[in-house]
């Protein structure tokens, strides 16, 4: 019994520790945790910028500035944030670890970021005869409308049907029209189209087309 009172009394005094280290370790990370807020500008204008990146380092997290430049976000002491936006310099700034208060603002100044291209030097045609020749013989591209109207030729529609090989689709139907004239016929026998005009008709227009030379 004695021994059964000591086991109970051990298990009371661990338990209460570690409720202690959780409730101390909550009470940690609920005062870690700062509000962040501020706005940030152009160094040269003081103007609000809008849609900053406003990213904490390595937490996949952050947010972006309104219209104003101003932003709000909840950070942990010691963290690094990033400011970051399309033709500024990228700007850090760490959260003190030793903040007092849940607060902190900053007003985040960000400097344009120049580009040097290279120099480019323009000069002009030798002549007038010269730039006039060149005008003219300027290839142009070919824009939506023309190449629909290109497509649409005869002459060249008829180089797309002699050259190009059928697709699947089209041998699909062929073997299906074959298959269904021999069924048609099958057991008698199959018309001669000697004499019918519309056969006729056919064979002259690929004689035409040149459906029958030697490719």
């Amino acid at each position: 019994m004695k021994k059964l009172i000591k086991y109970l009394l051990l298990i009371i005094i661990i338990g209460g520790g570690g409720i202690k280290a959780v409730a101390q370790n909550n009470t940690n990370n609920k005062d870690s945790v700062v509000q962040l807020y501020g706005v940030v500008m152009t160094a040269d204008s003081l103007r609000g910028l809008p849609s900053v990146s406003v990213i904490v380092e390595n937490k996949g997290r952050g947010t972006m500035t309104n219209e104003q430049g101003v932003f709000s976000i909840a950070v942990l002491k010691g963290d690094k944030i990033r400011f970051s936006s399309v033709g500024f310099k990228d700007q850090e700034i760490n959260i003190p670890k030793n903040l007092e208060g849940t607060d902190y603002s900053v007003i985040q100044l960000l400097v344009t970021d120049t580009a040097y291209l290279p120099a480019y030097v323009l000069k002009p045609r030798p002549s007038r005869s010269q730039f006039e020749r060149d005008f003219v013989s300027t290839n142009i591209p070919a824009d939506q409308y023309e190449i629909a109207r290109q497509n649409t030729d005869e002459a060249k529609r008829r180089v797309l049907v002699a050259t190009l090989p059928a697709d699947g689709r089209e041998a699909v139907a062929l073997q299906q029209r074959q298959a269904a004239a021999r069924y048609y016929y099958n057991g008698q026998q199959a018309p001669i189209n000697l004499l019918n005009p519309f056969a006729w008709a056919e064979f002259i227009k690929a004689w035409k087309r040149g459906d029958f030379k030697r490719k």
